[in-house]
């Protein structure tokens, strides 16, 4: 069946499959397409393997009633291709899961990458043996390649908390990062969701539409504003291809990879009246832009204060009971230092009589039965349990693969203590090995498709010199550790360190406390990781493809 499968969307690897190649790439999301378009447009023979059972990345297993990207359409796309830019028409500001999905297939059709794709196949180990890395598959193929890149994504190992009970439980029990393909029936039934940060926060409110009863679990209130979203005019679309070069050169030089206006003022030093107005207009255009209004709301816990008491604020508007609007919000941490979310109607949603919320601080759960939630202070019976409890961000979709690199090293034991790379793109001990948005780059502060396509760009035209100058590349040790201290100093220049957050891992039980993204900017990361090209790749070591030692 999985070769079935593949053959009609891809490439069945056995039969007259090629089992060696220049490059081969793990995942087919936005990364994992973009890089095989450049490498076979740079003449490499390359192939990738996808989990997934088409392409998509995020995009593929993340179906969930209400699934929207946070970052407006118009931004969150391809900016590489002019023709590609202004031949596909986005319908909203904020696209949903299915158009993006089909934004996705319309790329990967475009370019003609489905035959360069092997679908339902999980890469379970991958090893460089001093020539090149031996790939392995759940289905017990063996691939060789030289160059080893993965496309994996920041977020696509779903992490389920060890909750008691949580086999028993005898309903539906999906996880918003592993929806099924086919519709959940929720309605008229009794729902509980278990988790409330960006997927809780999108899919609360529609399941509430049809569910009878909507239990929501909540353990640390979140930061939330509304999307505003809403059809994209024909002119809005027009405009966005005539400005096309402005809106690339603005993706180069920007912290966030796209625009995003502030006031250029500190909220510290502007009129509490004229600073109150400032916010309101950004709250009522909606989208995350609003954190960006005041320059000292990012660094300056005071500043910072302003900002979340203008959001806790909006909450007690929004709900009607005094105490559930407290309990939803957030207090004890920055707002910005976990990740704001983008909602759709999600406090208004408590409103109804028939959505209840469950604080876990004040009544911890015990453990799931089957038939419903026990906390130390109720019974909660559901039909349905909905887990959105997030991912083992960042360094889960590798440390889950057994990857090993020169002298037997293991990557996951590498990264026990929290992970360690050079520009968030190499690994010291593991050669020709190319992270794609991996930990130590600015992943998901920025916008990550801008990310993706830098990425690839660099990577490529590195594997394009490595080709010429027949050598293999890895990161340097001293070099790696230069850049975990430039990681760890920007941070410090920011608030996110008062804040447990998947930033840091701190969603997931045992998991080392490190903060993995670089908080630099895009364009300061971009100008860092271009000076380490244009002067011979340095911090790479450099040798004879054939020489190891």
């Amino acid at each position: 069946m999985v070769a079935e499968r593949s053959r009609e969307k891809g490439y069945a690897l056995g039969e007259d499959a090629r089992v060696e190649y220049d490059a081969v790439v793990i995942g087919a999301g936005f990364a994992g397409l973009h890089m095989l378009s450049e490498l076979r447009g740079s003449g490499f023979t390359c192939h990738a393997f996808e989990a997934g059972g088409g392409v998509g990345g995020t995009w593929y297993w993340n179906r969930y009633p209400g699934a929207r990207c946070d970052i407006e359409s118009l931004d969150y796309c391809y900016l590489h291709d002019r023709d590609l830019h202004r031949e596909w028409r986005w319908s909203e500001r904020f696209a949903g899961q299915p158009e993006i999905l089909r934004y996705a297939e319309h790329v990967a059709r475009r370019r003609g990458l489905l035959p360069l794709i092997t679908f339902d196949t999980r890469v379970t180990a991958a090893e460089f043996d001093g020539s090149g890395w031996l790939v392995r598959t759940e289905h017990g193929a063996e691939v060789r390649c030289r160059f080893l890149i993965t496309a994996a994504g920041c977020m696509s190992a779903v992490h389920t908390p060890g909750i008691p009970g949580l086999d028993d439980f005898r309903g539906p029990r999906p996880h918003t990062g592993r929806w099924p393909r086919e519709p959940v029936d929720l309605a008229g039934k009794r729902v509980g969701v278990i988790g409330t940060g960006s997927s809780g926060i999108q899919v609360i409110p529609e399941i509430a539409k049809s569910a009878a009863e909507v239990v929501v679990f909540q353990r640390t209130p979140n930061f939330s504003v509304p999307s505003g979203n809403r059809p994209l005019t024909d002119a809005e679309l027009d405009r966005a291809a005539d400005t096309y070069d402005d809106r690339v050169e603005s993706a180069r030089t920007t912290r966030f990879g796209h625009p995003v206006t502030g006031t250029g003022r500190a909220i510290l030093d502007t009129d509490p009246d004229t600073a109150l107005a400032e916010l309101e207009a950004r709250w009522a255009a909606g989208g995350t832009h609003i954190v960006a209004t005041f320059t000292d709301t990012g660094r300056d816990l005071d500043a910072n204060a302003r900002l979340a008491d203008f959001f806790r604020a909006k909450i007690r508007q929004a709900v009607a009971d005094p105490g559930t609007a407290e309990r939803l919000a957030p207090t004890g941490y920055p707002i910005g230092t976990k990740r704001l979310c983008v909602d759709t109607g999600y406090f208004d949603t408590f409103n109804a009589d028939h959505v209840r919320l469950v604080d876990l601080r004040a009544e911890p759960i015990e453990r799931v039965t089957a038939d419903g939630v026990r906390t130390t202070a109720a019974e909660y019976p559901l039909d349905v349990l909905v887990l959105a409890t997030g991912y083992d961000t960042f360094t889960g979709a590798l440390t889950r693969i057994d990857i090993t690199g020169r002298d037997g090293a293991e990557l996951a034991a590498r990264w026990a203590g929290g992970p360690r790379s050079y520009l968030g793109l190499a690994v010291a001990g593991f050669p020709n090995l190319f992270t794609i948005t991996g930990p130590g780059s600015t992943m998901v502060l920025s916008n990550v498709l801008r990310a993706i396509e830098h990425h690839v760009t660099w990577i490529r035209d590195l594997l394009v010199h490595l080709r010429e100058t027949d050598a293999t590349a890895e990161a340097e040790t001293a070099a790696q550790d230069d850049w975990v201290e430039q990681v760890a100093a920007a941070a410090a220049k920011t608030l996110y360190g008062h804040t447990d957050s998947y930033y840091l891992g701190a969603n997931v039980e045992g998991k080392a406390r490190v903060f993995m993204p670089y908080a630099g900017g895009l364009d300061t990361y971009r100008r860092i990781c271009d000076s380490v090209a244009e002067d011979g790749y340095r911090g790479f070591r450099l040798t004879p493809a054939r020489v190891t030692a």
